[in-house]
């Protein structure tokens, strides 16, 4: 009998899977909430001994034990074999034992385009990024460049005496590289270790300290509080005044990934237990794991998020970058606030003049050296190597063109559905010698870093216009013109192509991502100690793109707004974003998503829009939630109930809960399955004047009749929380299609907005094809 798909993907990862249960790994003894009558250093006295009960000696458990996590929650990370895994399982008080686990890394007329001031505006209305001094961003990454401008505390107040954190020494870094605005500095690399053996730093450029060799910390860390800047550029791209959101907040870094690109389970969790004792009032996440999504109470960044926010941490995550494909979004756990990457209204264009004097514009980052004049063009497919497909070669994949044919030539590369990179072709066309890359490609924002040889981006119209010139002429040729910076004359934003989207693989009744925020070329500071090229060298700032690069732009609004809101809990903050963003861009038009053919936006491509900061500073009414409302979701999803007991430190029984994830007050209401009609509940707290009138307004989504009961809220100083039902109705037979719409509240002032996601299902033997 012919075996299923299915069934053969389940037989070919058993295969895979270690047979020997004596073969030593790294795992998390995750135990849940650290009982507050313990002092930390008996939690990890006990920790030392539970291991040494199973290991046999306390020396044994001395050298197996990488890190005791004691201060937001317990439980430690040691290496072991399978077997001791398992006896530990079953020791009491464990909730849940876990393999470490490697994560990836998900980059400023930004802060302009997003309205917020770099200065006192007058009227005191409007966020500005002079606020947030007492506010502390905890950024786990790949460290910091300290010395770099973008962090210097000039005019910055002391250190709040609430700080615990520490500036930990270690290769080339030490507490002189501390200041107030740098407050705090770690690095983890136990984790690392214990999976890949000692780092040899003489393989790959790497510091064994906080400080940062790659580049992405430094610049994720400077997007999100960085200082002021003048005269800040790439290489005389995109010059002006760089700076952070919160650029008088204070950073505490935790350096938790490495030049390898690798950050393991282990390192991250001990990074987040150390920034809730410290003090952080957010941490800032720019890394994930790539579908299949491990569960909630399996997945260290859940684990850690949760603590976090149980202590009032606001906890930001980037969506990932998988996108346009649906499903893809990660850290999508209800209590984290996952940011969406879009565009900004800067672009940086060349020109492309041909022989005949025809001219076209493309997209460049390139602002090197240009061949003095015109270079001969040649067709990618029309030089493949011998043993190239066509196709490869078209699309200039690596090892598919002819060296000899290519040496000395601009060559003209098509986007292909197996190779869709411009940096892959760029690196195939300088390994073979070329001089220039003019890539077709579809419609996109997103430039690629070439920085050896010149890479124009077009779309596939002039790259079909530039190929007929080519075929045409006995000696074709091209030379570029230097790169402009463009302010202003763009429409954006637009979601990013690359942008994770939902729904959520997980737990799909929960909207993600939450929301977006500028991740299209993001200028930043950089760590000179990342070589960009061989021929460049360092550079002090960068030019960079992702979802990381999103991610920390909402973590500086984040701060602010804390500043401004400090009782604001993380429900809330994360509230004042999605129902006060942004679903059309700077000219009105309904946002679109870059994709394969562009298309308009929906909450799976951005969650509650674009962040509008200045209005989430007043947002009027707030989705508020808790730590028992988290724990009720976690029963939702049928997880072990000593698990959330020991989680949320609340004796838990599930059996009486609702199995329903649809009541949780997120800000959305996300039905993935509607058959005929469902009621759904919801409630809101004023945080604007004491009274107050909303109406709701409903835009239904297509195929559904909505209706909100009641649809006036009045509150007033007694009455600052309100609940309401929302019934959907399907009214037609649109056999698993997702459909858009919104409901919004309104008191003449405030506009409190949260979308609507409903997947009308008819048979109930529909099969998701």
């Amino acid at each position: 009998m012919a075996m299923s798909p299915l069934l053969f993907i389940v037989f070919l990862l058993m295969l895979l899977e270690p047979c020997s249960s004596s073969r030593s790994n790294v795992y998390i003894v995750y135990m849940g909430e650290r009982h507050h009558g313990l002092r930390p250093e008996l939690v990890q006295e006990a920790h030392h001994g539970m291991l040494a009960a199973v290991l046999g000696s306390e020396q044994a458990a001395m050298d197996a034990i990488l890190y005791s996590y004691r201060h937001g929650f317990s439980g430690f990370a040691a290496v072991l074999t399978g077997g001791q895994a398992a006896r530990l399982s079953d020791w009491p008080g464990v909730v849940r034992v876990v393999r470490n686990r490697v994560l990836d890394l998900h980059t400023t007329r930004s802060w302009d385009f997003m309205g917020v001031n770099p200065s006192p505006s007058g009227g005191g209305i409007l966020l500005e990024s002079r606020f947030g001094e007492d506010s502390i961003i905890g950024v786990l990454d790949t460290g910091i460049w300290p010395e770099s401008a973008s962090f210097r505390d000039d005019g910055i107040g002391e250190v709040p005496r609430r700080w615990k954190g520490q500036c930990v020494a270690g290769e080339k870094f030490n507490a002189s590289n501390c200041n107030r605005k740098i407050i705090g500095a770690k690095w983890y690399v136990k984790g690392y270790e214990a999976e890949y053996g000692k780092m040899n730093t003489s393989d790959i450029y790497e510091f064994m300290s906080a400080r940062d060799a790659v580049g992405h910390g430094t610049h994720t860390a400077s997007t999100a509080a960085g200082a002021l800047v003048a005269n800040a550029s790439f290489r005389g791209l995109a010059k002006g005044v760089a700076r952070g959101g919160a650029q008088r907040a204070r950073l505490a870094v935790y350096k938790v990934c490495w030049a390898t690109g690798d950050c393991t389970a282990a390192d991250i969790l001990a990074a987040f237990d150390d920034a809730i004792h410290d003090g952080v009032n957010v941490i800032s996440v720019s890394l994930g794991q790539a579908p299949p999504l491990p569960a909630y109470v399996d997945d260290v960044l859940s684990i850690g998020s949760f603590h976090a926010v149980a202590k009032g941490v606001v906890v930001v995550c980037s969506a990932g970058n998988s996108g346009p494909y649906s499903e893809t979004v990660i850290n999508s756990a209800p209590w984290i606030v996952t940011v969406a990457a879009g565009t900004i209204d800067r672009i940086f264009l060349a020109k492309i003049i041909l022989g005949n004097n025809s001219t076209y514009v493309g997209q460049t980052l390139y602002s090197g050296k240009h061949p003095s004049k015109s270079v001969r063009i040649v067709y990618a497919e029309d030089i493949s190597s011998d043993n190239a497909d066509d196709t490869d070669a078209r699309s200039c994949t690596a090892g598919s063109l002819n060296a000899t044919l290519v040496k000395g030539n601009v060559v003209l590369c098509f986007q292909t559905r197996a190779q869709r990179s411009a940096s892959v072709a760029v690196e195939t066309v300088k390994k073979a010698r070329g001089v220039g890359v003019i890539f077709a490609q579809f419609l996109t924002k997103d430039i690629a870093s070439s920085l050896d040889i010149p890479c124009v981006q077009v779309d596939y119209q002039v790259g079909t216009a530039i190929l007929a010139y080519t075929t045409s002429m006995r000696n074709p040729v091209a030379q570029f013109s230097f790169p402009k910076t463009i302010v202003g004359e763009l429409v954006a934003p637009e979601v990013a192509y690359f942008s994770s989207r939902g729904p959520s693989s997980l737990s799909p009744s929960i909207l993600k991502p939450d929301i977006a925020a500028p991740g299209v070329n993001i200028l930043a500071a950089w760590s000179p100690a990342a070589a960009i090229s061989s021929a460049i060298g360092s550079v002090n700032f960068k030019i960079d793109s992702g979802t990381s690069m999103s991610c920390p732009h909402i973590s500086g609004v984040v701060a602010l707004l804390k500043s401004m809101h400090p009782n604001w809990s993380p429900a809330a903050v994360k509230s004042a974003l999605v129902t006060t963003a942004n679903v059309h861009d700077a000219y009105g038009f309904e946002m679109v998503s870059e994709a394969a053919p562009y298309n308009d936006a929906n909450p799976f491509d951005y969650g509650g829009g674009h962040v509008n900061p200045n209005r989430a500073a007043h947002p009027g009414l707030v989705y508020d939630m808790g730590v028992s409302d988290y724990m009720r979701f976690l029963c939702s999803m049928g997880y072990n109930t000593s698990a959330i007991s020991s989680m949320t430190q609340q004796q838990t029984t599930c059996q009486h809960m609702p199995k329903s994830q649809l009541n949780l007050n997120v800000p959305s209401i996300t039905i993935p399955e509607l058959r005929g009609k469902l009621t759904v509940s919801r409630t809101v707290t004023n945080v604007g004047p004491a009274l107050s009138k909303y109406r709701a307004r409903v835009e239904a989504p297509p195929g559904v009749d909505v209706t909100v009961s009641p649809s006036l809220l009045t509150f007033n100083s007694t009455v600052r929380k309100l609940p309401f039902k929302v019934t959907f109705q399907a009214k037609l037979k649109v056999q698993g299609r997702y459909t858009f719409g919104s409901l919004t509240w309104e008191d003449g002032t405030h506009t409190v907005r949260i979308p609507l996601v409903v997947r009308i299902i008819i048979s109930k033997f529909y099969v998701n094809a």
